[in-house]
């Protein structure tokens, strides 16, 4: 993926970044941050570094509870699929020992 530079613009502020994502994507994230420093702004004050830095801290903290959940999800299915598949294991066992029972009285000369 090849890098270029980009101008995006974060509360009000232009900067350039050098990015291999795609610039939708950039203004994308920039609106989100942008979103996040205006709630952390009081109205007619200037942008603080403050205020980037509480925008910041917002973001990780959405991020730390979504990759809470997502392991969370993870950790449910794994456990949902592993007791799946020892229901399927035991249905199968037990296909097998009929399979052997119904063998025994078909071949009652075998023994």
């Amino acid at each position: 993926m090849s890098r270029r530079v980009a101008e995006i613009n974060i509360a009000g502020q232009s900067y350039k970044v050098t990015s291999s994502a795609e610039p939708e994507e950039l203004e994308r994230l920039a609106a989100a941050v942008s979103e996040r420093v205006a709630a952390a702004t009081p109205p007619g004050r200037a942008v603080t570094p403050q205020a980037m830095l509480l925008a910041a801290m917002s973001l990780a903290h959405d991020l730390e509870e979504e990759r809470a959940k997502r392991q969370g999800l993870e950790r449910r299915m794994r456990d949902w699929l592993r007791r799946v598949l020892v229901r399927i294991d035991d249905a199968m066992e037990g296909t097998e020992h009929a399979e052997d029972r119904a063998g025994d009285r078909s071949h009652p000369a075998d023994h």
